[in-house]
Parts: C-alpha cells; structure tokens; sequence
C-alpha cells in the first residue's frame, strides 16, 4: 500500500486577506460618513473680557542660616528673637514674597527649623530650599 499526496491535498499557509481588506474599507466608508455628524457643535458667542497680567512680580526673599545658627535676611544680620517680626512686615506685601532659606550644610537642623517656624508664624506661604548641585 502506497499513498500519495496530491497537490490538491496540501494545507495553505497564507491568510487570505481580501475580506480583511473588505472589512476595513466598510469600516472607513461608515468613519468617513459619521465624523462630521459628531463634530457639530453648540454656536455660542462668548462674552469678551480684558485681563491685564500682574506687572510686579513678587520679590524674593533670601534667609540665610550660617554654620553659627545666625539668621541675616537679605545682607542684614537678624537676631533669633526678632525674626518672626521681620518677616511679618514681608508677609503683609501684596504680592506676598517667596522665602528662600540657604542653610550651611553644618549648621544644626534645629535652626533651619525655627526659621521655618518663624515664617510660618509669620504669615509667609511660599518657602522654598536654596542647595547647590553636586559637582561632577
């Protein structure tokens, strides 16, 4: 017993794609058709208003913390006590200034602390850290 193989017989190893291709073009002809059926909108006409951008940006206040835990605000040396006054007269300004504290890498993190407690009590909102990047 023999058995041969016809060439009829063989499996195909090709998908057929022109149903595919069917498919997608119905699927673009439907897109095509309901894309401008969605897009229509609402006509409204707006009211007009002007605003004008803030021309004075708020200052910048720099708190320097030394290695000694003396405070100077700006160049201005501040004893600890008088601290919180100083910044409060800062923190009535409109607009209120941002607070850059730059502490010494070696000065206790206790005085960092009470100048942040200070402008808290203050009234001063916007703190930020001053440091500086590693060199390569």
């Amino acid at each position: 017993m023999s058995f041969e193989v016809s060439d009829s017989d063989e499996v195909m190893n090709e998908i057929n794609m022109t149903p595919l291709v069917d498919v997608m073009l119905v699927l673009l002809i439907i897109f095509i058709i309901t894309i401008p059926v969605v897009q229509h909108a609402v006509k409204v006409e707006l009211p007009r208003a002007s605003s004008s951008k803030d021309k004075t940006p708020p200052e910048n206040l720099q708190l320097a913390v030394d290695s000694q835990g003396q405070f100077f605000l700006g160049k201005q040396p501040v004893a600890a006590d008088a601290l919180e006054d100083a910044l409060r007269a800062h923190a009535g300004k409109d607009p209120q200034p941002q607070l850059y504290i730059r502490g010494d890498k070696k000065v206790p993190y206790e005085h960092v602390a009470q100048a942040m407690t200070a402008a808290q009590r203050a009234g001063l909102t916007k703190i930020g850290f001053v440091t500086e990047g590693k060199q390569p």
